[in-house]
């Protein structure tokens, strides 16, 4: 399977934000988690997946009140039981980046034991081949 972009939008409002009146981390790591989500829940069954690791999730700029955010999400690697998703969030308005990083769900069965699901993910552009080679460096 060729990889492949969702996008979802958040706008940043008054219970969004921390004790200095910008995001707080919590809610944009809930964002960030899941954006991730809905791109592995886009290739197999959402009751299959758990997250089990967020993998180098740091914020590059602060994020005021209003402000529209486009979380980008797109899995980026599969093994035999793990998926790996690429997950980055910029401002609406000029792009700007907020956060980028890496998660990794397993694919679980109804007992929640880790089970093969068969994908095979393929990169086809530039992009998609360094992210492939920075998530098979993850632990």
């Amino acid at each position: 399977m060729f990889i492949k972009k969702y996008e979802i939008h958040h706008v940043v409002m008054g219970p969004d934000l921390n004790h200095h009146g910008t995001l707080f981390a919590g809610q944009g790591a809930k964002w960030f988690v899941e954006s991730g989500f809905i791109a592995a829940a886009n290739i197999t069954s959402p009751e299959n997946i758990v997250c089990v690791n967020i993998h180098g999730m740091h914020f590059k700029t602060r994020v005021p009140l209003g402000t529209v955010v486009r979380y980008e999400s797109k899995m980026i690697l599969s093994g035999r039981t793990r998926l790996v998703a690429y997950v980055r969030a910029v401002k609406s308005k000029n792009g700007e980046l907020i956060v980028d990083g890496f998660l990794t769900f397993v694919h679980v069965d109804s007992q929640g034991q880790p089970m093969p699901h068969g994908i095979t993910i393929e990169a086809a552009t530039d992009e998609d081949i360094d992210l492939q080679k920075r998530a098979n460096l993850l632990s």
